[in-house]
């Protein structure tokens, strides 16, 4: 019975821990924002917040693509592309910045 209640006990912690691995960017963000916001209080630092929180998005946004996001992109580019063509037309994609 006690090994169980253990299994279960872990299996619901896993579950509950899950999001919170989810949302990485979201804490970093906030990480980031809270060291910038130092000593401000009350007021001064909800407006400070906001501000910081929402230019991150902003940044986010226009943030370079991953590298599995290029892979996507330049897969879904390359069409219906073979051999020598591809491979040559997938190395100059994915050598792209940004």
């Amino acid at each position: 019975m006690k090994i169980q209640s253990a299994i279960a006990a872990l299996v619901l912690g896993g579950l509950l821990a899950a999001p919170a691995f989810a949302d990485n960017s979201q804490q970093n963000k906030m990480t980031m924002c809270n060291k910038q916001a130092g000593d401000k209080k009350g007021d001064d630092r909800k407006a400070f917040m906001k501000s910081c929180l929402s230019a991150s998005s902003a940044m986010a946004a226009s943030a370079p693509m991953t590298q599995q996001e290029k892979m996507k992109a330049c897969n879904a580019q390359a069409g219906d592309k073979k051999g020598d063509d591809r491979k040559a037309f997938m190395k100059t994609c994915l050598s792209n910045k940004g």
